[in-house]
């Protein structure tokens, strides 16, 4: 009998592990395909099979997947996100050519591009910032007049934050559009920025699975131009009552959207107005958030959304009640990484884990976005004040010196 097979399109420096480790869990074989397998450390680690193809294409991704049908059971399909999430929808596209279980190609599509997202959510009237289209500098500084600054300037399709920033004067919004129309990195066709109304409030994120609300979470960001997570609490302080609303905002996004299958993640913010959507993600959410789903309720979002994708029904049960924080560790100045350790944190009772994504001798350069965190110290307890507290005494036991760069003129 031929062995079952979890095709993975592309990877996640932080999330693969997971799911390679989760698929083998439930008895299947792991195989990515990627245009640069040597990127994702934890395949030759994990010892998976790794196949070099064109993950743009749905065409050398069927052929390909043809191919390893005659050694292989091919039982489901996923994508990892990428700059642009487009190896979500090409994954998403590729489980309907083989008529595998999938989210609807053209929903994610849709909403992977934040600007039509904006519009089919406010007309299904849910509450999101008032914004505007630009795809150059004069529409950006005549949108601008019609909204009240600060503004946020971000591009229409993305994520992990990149390229979005706070501008509170004009010529912080021409510095930022020169910056956004100057990167090319940031657009596959012809630049469209978005311009959105800063909404400000508490920030939460509802994770879900299918149609159903499996948490809802808190994060603290660090000070704006740029929105960068400094800790991250599950679950959220919530009465009965906020929590509803909450989730029944999320769900209208669902059906707003078109999503409903497998893993969305929606991000809010608790205006004057109530909950008003900032993003609609339909993915899993990267790292900690899981992990932090996993250690408050016993859910194992990665394993059960395995499941979906091989067309099994997930168990998304809650066994138990702990409050999980996750502090982000972000450098406060640039420079190369002489020291990292974590030895003292990790073995505070209460600690779950410290994790760092840079080494020793790597360069450490702030671009504003999910690449500036080095690492992160989770911990969990029964409590909010006592998880707070944990994670705090981690903190201050990690070891850490960045040697700044050598400034103009230093030898």
């Amino acid at each position: 009998m031929a062995k079952r097979a979890l095709i993975l399109v592309e990877g996640h420096p932080r999330l693969g592990l997971q799911y390679v480790q989760a698929a083998k869990r439930l008895g299947l074989q792991p195989i990515t395909l990627s245009a640069d397998p040597a990127q994702y450390g934890y395949l030759s680690a994990e010892n998976v099979k790794a196949i070099v193809v064109d993950t743009d294409g749905l065409e050398s991704l069927s052929r390909e997947c043809t191919r390893l049908s005659s050694s292989y059971d091919i039982a489901g399909v996923t994508g990892f996100s990428r700059a642009d999430e487009s190896a979500c929808v090409t994954a998403a596209k590729l489980c309907r050519y083989l008529n595998l279980p999938g989210p609807n190609p053209t929903s994610m599509e849709r909403c992977c591009d934040k600007f039509v997202q904006r519009q089919l959510l406010a007309l299904a009237g849910v509450p999101v910032p008032t914004y505007r289209l630009a795809s150059n500098a004069a529409d950006v500084e005549r949108s601008a007049a019609e909204m009240t600054l600060p503004v946020i300037l971000k591009p229409a399709a993305g994520s992990g934050s990149c390229g979005v920033r706070l501008c509170r004067t004009l010529d912080e919004l021409a510095e930022h559009t020169a910056y956004l129309l100057g990167n090319k990195t940031l657009w596959r066709s012809s630049p469209r920025i978005l311009l959105e109304e800063f909404a400000q409030g508490p920030y939460y994120e509802a994770d879900i699975m299918g149609d159903e609300v499996v948490s809802i979470g808190t994060a603290e960001l660090w000070p704006p131009p740029h929105f960068i997570f400094r800790e991250v609490t599950y679950p959220a302080s919530l009465n009965d009552k906020e929590y509803k609303c909450i989730a029944d905002v999320s769900l209208a996004c669902l059906r707003a959207l078109g999503l409903g299958w497998g893993p969305t993640n929606i991000e809010l913010r608790w205006t004057t107005r109530g909950p008003v959507v900032i993003e609609v993600n339909p993915r899993m959410p990267g790292t900690p958030f899981p992990e932090l789903v996993q250690l408050a309720y016993g859910v194992d979002l990665v394993y059960e959304h395995i499941k979906v994708v091989i067309g099994d029904k997930p168990d998304l049960r809650r066994r138990h009640s702990n409050t999980a924080i996750a502090r982000i560790l972000v450098p406060d100045h640039d420079g190369i990484l002489d020291w990292i350790d974590g030895t003292r944190a990790a073995a505070i009772p209460g600690v779950a884990e410290v994790k760092f994504y840079v080494q020793p001798g790597m360069p450490v350069t702030r671009k504003g976005n999910y690449r500036d965190y080095i690492g992160h110290v989770i911990a969990a307890s029964p409590s909010c004040a006592q998880s707070k507290a944990i994670v705090q005494q981690a903190v201050d036991s990690t070891e850490l010196l960045i040697t700044p760069f050598p400034t103009l003129g230093e030898v």
